[in-house]
């Protein structure tokens, strides 16, 4: 199924543009980058860590996040989320997440992810809508 291991590293980066900021977002009303957005960064880092030793037909979902957002990061600067992976407990996946900006470290925790079958989890899914 996979070919996992503890120590594993993933990192993703982007470069803030006012679409990526806490007022863009609404959960502030202040140009600088979200949480929102610094947490789907971290969580872009932990799924394609998962993702490269998984088999094709495999994929992982988010479970948990315990992270902290420490110091905000204007427009225009570089931030760089890095998810090392620390636990293997059968398809549960446990990864260290932080989140670094140009000048400093910006935001830290854990996030949790699962592994799935893909096609099976969006069958049952989509038979959801069929109960509505």
């Amino acid at each position: 199924m996979h070919t996992l291991k503890i120590g594993d590293k993933f990192t993703s980066e982007l470069i803030v543009e006012e679409k990526h900021t806490a007022a863009a977002f609404g959960s502030g009303n202040i140009l600088v980058f979200s949480t929102p957005m610094m947490i789907g960064l971290m969580e872009n880092a932990a799924l394609n860590c998962a993702q490269s030793g998984l088999e094709s037909v495999y994929s992982t979902v988010g479970t948990f996040l315990d992270v902290k957002h420490i110091a905000a990061t204007p427009v225009g600067h570089k931030v760089t989320a890095t998810a090392e992976l620390l636990e293997i407990d059968g398809k549960k996946l446990l990864f260290k997440v932080e989140a670094y900006d140009e000048v400093e470290k910006i935001g830290d925790g854990t996030h949790g992810r699962y592994i799935i079958n893909a096609e099976k989890f969006l069958e049952r899914v989509n038979n959801k809508s069929n109960k509505k």
